[in-house]
C-alpha cells in the first residue's frame, strides 16, 4: 500500500494539486491531505482508487516508498492489495472493448484465494456477458471444482501431472501473465500488444481443442 509521502510525490510528478487528485477519486481536498500527512488511514478501496488514478496517467508505486513511470504498454499489479485492481482493469477494458476472454490457470482456487471480493468479479462478468459485450469466457484449468452458479463461463479440463502455479488471460489486445510464486504474490504483468495476445489466444485454442470435458463432482481426476 502506498504511503502518504508516495502519494504526494506522485502528485508532484504529474503536476497535480490535492484538488486534482480529489476530483479523480471522488474525495475532498482535506481527505487527500489527511492521507498524505498520515493523519488518516484510508480504506483499501480508497487506496485502490488512488492507485488506479495514477495508473491511468502512467505512474505506479514501487517498494521502499518509491514510484516510477510505467513502461509504455505495460501494466504491473503486484501483491494481494493490487490483485483486485487488476480485475478492475480487466472489467473496464472489457466494458469498452468487449470480445472474447480466455483464461488458462493451473489451480483456479488461487485466483479466488487472493480476491477480496470474488462475487464482485463474477457479477461484473455475468453482466457483461448478459449484455453481449463479452462474447465468450472460456476457462482451461488443471484444478478446479468446475462448478459455478454463473452461466457466463465455459470450462475444460487440462490433465497435467505437474505444472507451475501460473495463469494467463487474453482479452482484447491484452495478455495478462500471473505468477503465484513471485514474492509478494500474486504478480500480474499486463502487456497491451495485439500480436502477443493473439499468439497466446491461438495457443489457448489448440490446448482447448485437446482438453477434456470437466470431471463430474466426486469423479477421480
Amino acid at each position: 500500500m502506498p504511503t502518504g509521502k508516495q502519494i504526494r510525490a506522485a502528485r508532484m510528478l504529474v503536476d497535480w494539486d490535492a484538488d486534482d487528485l480529489a476530483r479523480r477519486v471522488s474525495m475532498s481536498r482535506v481527505s487527500i491531505q489527511n492521507i498524505e500527512r498520515g493523519d488518516t488511514r484510508p480504506k483499501p478501496e480508497t487506496i485502490d482508487k488512488i492507485i488506479q488514478a495514477f495508473s491511468e496517467v502512467g505512474i505506479e508505486f514501487t517498494e521502499n516508498e518509491g514510484l516510477r513511470r510505467r513502461p509504455c504498454g505495460v501494466e504491473i499489479f503486484e501483491g494481494p492489495e493490487r490483485f483486485d485492481s487488476f480485475y478492475t482493469f480487466l472489467y473496464e477494458h472489457l466494458k469498452v472493448h468487449g470480445g472474447d476472454v480466455c483464461l488458462s490457470v493451473t489451480d483456479e482456487g488461487l485466483l479466488a484465494k487472493y480476491r477480496r471480493n470474488p462475487s464482485l468479479h463474477y457479477d461484473r462478468m455475468q453482466d457483461l456477458c448478459d449484455k453481449g459485450t463479452v462474447k465468450s469466457f472460456r476457462i482451461l484449468a488443471n484444478k478446479s471444482d468446475f462448478a459455478s452458479k454463473y452461466s457466463y463461463n465455459t470450462y475444460k479440463w487440462q490433465d497435467k501431472a505437474s505444472v507451475a502455479p501460473t495463469a494467463f488471460y487474453t482479452f482484447g489486445d491484452c495478455l495478462a501473465l500471473i505468477s503465484f510464486v513471485h514474492s509478494p504474490a500474486p504478480y500480474v504483468v499486463v502487456l497491451q500488444s495485439a500480436s502477443i495476445a493473439e499468439s497466446y489466444r491461438q495457443a489457448f485454442d489448440v490446448a482447448w481443442d485437446a482438453a477434456k470435458a470437466p470431471p463430474l463432482q466426486g469423479e477421480s481426476r
